[in-house]
C-alpha cells in the first residue's frame, strides 16, 4: 500500500461503523442481552445436534455452521463491550494503551 492509497482510506468511523457507548449501563444491558442471545445459540446447536440422524441420513450441517458462527460473534460483540466497560471504569481513553506497556511490560 502506498502513501497516497493510506491517505485514501476511510477510517471506520466514515465507512458507517457503530461505536461503542460511552455509559457503562447501555454497555452492561447489551452485555446482558448478548448474553441470552449466546445461550439461545449454543441451544440451538445442542438441539440440532440431538436432531442428526446419520441412520436415517439426517444433517443440519448448515444450520449448526451457522449457529456456532452466531455464537462466536456474539463472544466477540460481548467482549469488545466488557472491555469497553474496563477501560471506562480505568478511565483510560480508547486508544490509549495500559500505563504498564509504555514500561515495557504487558500487565
Amino acid at each position: 500500500m502506498t502513501n497516497a492509497d493510506e491517505s485514501k482510506s476511510v477510517s471506520p468511523v466514515e465507512q458507517g461503523e457503530k461505536r461503542l457507548s460511552d455509559d457503562v449501563n447501555v454497555l452492561e444491558a447489551e452485555v446482558a442481552q448478548m448474553t441470552l442471545e449466546r445461550e439461545k445459540a449454543i441451544q440451538s446447536i445442542r438441539d440440532l445436534r440431538e436432531a442428526e440422524d446419520p441412520v436415517k441420513k439426517i444433517y443440519h450441517h448448515e444450520e449448526i455452521f451457522q449457529a456456532q458462527q452466531l455464537k462466536l460473534r456474539l463472544d466477540v460483540e460481548i467482549k469488545f463491550r466488557t472491555n469497553k466497560i474496563n477501560r471506562i471504569n480505568l478511565g483510560m481513553e480508547e486508544m490509549e494503551t495500559s500505563p504498564g506497556l509504555s514500561k515495557g511490560f504487558l500487565f
